[in-house]
């Protein structure tokens, strides 16, 4: 092997990752710095590398798809399924059909393609890349609501099957001259979403009896699973099913089930999905010549612009207006159809099948990535906070460790770190509402360990070390945060001075408070005047404005709001 080629592929991975906090200082997604680094690289770059292995490359970016899938799937909560599974899967299914068709039509007139070509340019850019945009938004400090949240989580995990199946379909169609063409195409769609659903069920069950069961080094249980999860991807492929589909299924189940070192498991595979997207979008910027652009760069802007304003918004009214979204909210999942990693891959399916004006394809695939990377990547978190999109968070641990004793059951040791404006006067330990199941385990302070007591006090610069179970977090989160949150997300800003129960009736609020509700009936509870204003899926953050009250969602319980916070109109 030439070192050469090995010390040029380390360097261009050190320049990436040393580059890559410009992300959250500028507001420029990561993954365009990579594809920049791959670009500046290539063959019309300083770097002078000639790559145009297209299969290898294929190859390489199946496998790091399947692997940022994984993790996606494995930090998906099945919880977010109750206000954003039916709306993400109208998004992923008739909304990327209507995408493909309307961008379709745009690179029809301005490519000047065959009507079957123009399908495949909409089918390969009809994919957005939510994954992207959340690790955006995380880096930009955001929380967004739960309806928001959750719809563009699941939309990230479910939207690229449908657009591969749409790809292959078409791939297949314009490739094939048999008559029963169109019939076997659709029989290979039904085959995959098959065959991917029942493998990835499967396969993931099975990863998390494997783990279980076994008794391994800690730091095994995270390559296993990334292992096994290759092997549900690989296996389903090979049977005709679609792997990616699959191996998303397989991180669902993993994640929502109780598996052994899972906080280990998500942290190893953090750092392997983040090393997947690195070297997609490296190795897919040493594919394009930035001077194979320019020709289509008129094109490829006007398709651009069309598939942001036009396009994507008009596809979000038509599938989401059924399902109780605000304004606002239609409103940013308009704008994050952050195009990502998968149109450029999809794109090199009609490279590989050597089909006519493929190379037309990937380029405006590629033009069209880089547009919205740029327009709606470096925007993303402005608007967000413009939309009052934000709800108060609490504050994550600073490490989880997982205690791997059947005694303890789901319990670790979680690190917590205090500092901000509270933490400046001493607390006694006994004087901190903690959740009940848990537990003080010790307090660092100036490299010492001190034993917890109820007398001690802590303040800022010590590290708390608590055992709690995950399902405690945000409570044990809001307890122990001291930093100082944005004015307009401050706890008595956002939900107001009173809290009230869900239970409690408009009739009890109007005379205890002497106001007046016209609109609704005084027997109606508070919960349920936000299961009627949202379509019976309220989320913490959601308001009712009831004349000079306004009642904001402070916890809910499935789909119960139970506690509301009520500010009066000053």
């Amino acid at each position: 092997m030439d070192p050469t080629l090995t010390l040029v592929g380390a360097l261009m991975l050190v320049i990436s990752i040393v580059l890559s906090p410009l992300s959250s200082r500028v507001g420029m997604p990561v993954l365009l710095i990579f594809l920049v680094v791959g670009m500046m690289m290539g063959e019309d770059g300083p770097g002078g590398i000639e790559f145009d292995n297209f299969e290898l490359a294929f190859l390489i970016a199946n496998l790091a798809l399947g692997v940022i899938l994984l993790d996606g799937g494995m930090r998906t909560r099945v919880e977010t399924f109750r206000v954003g599974l039916r709306p993400a899967l109208m998004l992923a299914t008739l909304g990327v059909g209507l995408t493909a068709g309307g961008a379709a039509v745009v690179a029809w007139w301005v490519f000047d393609l065959h009507w079957l070509m123009a399908l495949l340019v909409g089918a390969i850019i009809s994919s957005t890349d939510a994954a992207a945009v959340f690790s955006l938004l995380q880096g930009r400090g955001l929380h967004l609501n739960e309806r928001v949240s959750a719809t563009l989580e699941i939309e990230s995990g479910s939207n690229d099957p449908m657009a591969i199946f749409l790809t292959l379909l078409l791939v297949t169609l314009i490739g094939s001259v048999q008559e029963d063409a169109l019939a076997q195409g659709l029989m290979m769609l039904v085959r995959q979403f098959g065959i991917g659903i029942f493998a990835g069920l499967i396969g993931g069950f099975a990863v998390v009896q494997l783990v279980n069961r076994i008794r391994l080094t800690p730091s095994l249980y995270p390559l296993l699973v990334a292992a096994a999860g290759i092997a549900v991807f690989s296996a389903t492929n090979a049977i005709g099913g679609s792997g990616f589909l699959a191996i998303y299924l397989t991180g669902v189940v993993i994640g929502n089930r109780h598996v052994r070192m899972m906080p280990m498991i998500l942290q190893v595979h953090d750092g392997l999905a983040w090393l997947a997207q690195l070297c997609l979008f490296l190795m897919l910027g040493l594919l394009v010549n930035p001077s194979d652009l320019i020709p289509l760069a008129g094109g490829g802007l006007i398709l651009a612009l069309a598939l942001i304003f036009i396009i994507r918004p008009a596809t979000v009214l038509l599938t989401l207006w059924p399902f109780g979204f605000n304004r606002r909210e239609l409103g940013f999942i308009s704008w994050v159809g952050l195009r990502g990693a998968v149109p450029i891959v999809l794109a090199l399916f009609p490279i590989i099948a050597d089909l006519p004006d493929a190379q037309l394809v990937f380029h405006a695939a590629f033009f069209i990535v880089l547009v919205s990377l740029l327009v709606q990547g470096t925007t993303m978190a402005p608007l967000a906070r413009k939309l009052k999109l934000e709800v108060p968070a609490g504050e994550e641990p600073y490490r989880r460790l997982p205690l791997d004793v059947p005694a303890a059951g789901d319990h670790e040791l979680m690190l917590f770190p205090l500092r901000g404006k509270v933490w400046e006067t001493p607390k006694t330990l006994g004087r901190l509402r903690l959740p009940d199941n848990t537990a003080v385990a010790g307090i660092f302070r100036g490299r010492k360990c001190l034993q917890p007591t109820r007398q001690l006090e802590v303040r800022s610069g010590d590290v708390i070390a608590m055992f709690a179970t995950p399902a405690l977090l945000p409570d044990l989160g809001k307890a122990l945060s001291g930093r100082q949150a944005p004015r307009h997300l401050a706890e008595r800003a956002f939900f107001g001075d009173f809290v009230l129960n869900g239970d409690a009736l408009l009739g009890d609020v109007e005379q205890v408070y002497g106001i007046e509700f016209d609109e609704l009936a005084p027997e109606l509870s508070l919960a349920e005047c936000f299961a009627r204003r949202t379509k019976g899926h309220p989320v913490v953050g959601d308001k009712v404005v009831l004349g000079p009250v306004t009642l904001v969602a402070r916890a809910t319980d499935a789909d119960r709001v139970t506690k509301v916070g009520l500010k009066m109109d000053s």
